[in-house]
């Protein structure tokens, strides 16, 4: 008799709102539009250091810190273990990124829905923009090309 492996595949996790996330991709895709954001920076339950700051870049690569300076915020998600998401009593969101007995917890400051609205206007302003520079690029081409023909 022989062991046959099952065709059948769990299905993916879901989580909504709460729960503890492992895949460091799903971290990405969850923190790297998060805008501005309070952060608290425990140890031990200690708190070592709190503030406020901008999420610039969210990225997974073993070989680059996490930085938080100048209210600015680089994470990189292979710094952490896992990260914990969740509601507090005031339905505030958090994320905690945890190692060992460290968390970095992230509070948005931003609402995602009116950020992602300003976005859609800046980048529709921004194509509008760059197809209107490209059109009249091509035109001065096409005008250069035609006076070296009556020359």
């Amino acid at each position: 008799m022989s062991y046959q492996p099952s065709t059948t595949s769990l299905p993916a996790p879901c989580l909504v709102d709460t729960g503890t996330v492992i895949n460091k991709k799903d971290m990405v895709r969850i923190l790297q539009h998060l805008g501005r954001v309070r952060y608290i920076h425990t140890q031990e339950e200690q708190v070592l250091k709190q503030g406020e700051g901008y999420v610039v870049e969210v990225f997974s690569d073993p070989q680059q810190a996490t930085l938080v300076a100048n209210s600015s915020l680089y994470l990189n998600v292979t710094s952490f273990d896992y990260m914990e998401m969740g509601q507090l009593d005031d339905n505030q969101t958090y994320f905690d990124l945890m190692q060992d007995n460290r968390c970095l917890r992230i509070l948005p400051s931003s609402n995602p829905l009116t950020e992602r609205t300003t976005c859609s206007l800046n980048d529709a302003t921004l194509e509008a923009m760059l197809a209107e520079a490209l059109t009249a690029r091509l035109d001065a081409c096409l005008d250069d090309d035609g006076n070296n023909f009556g020359s």
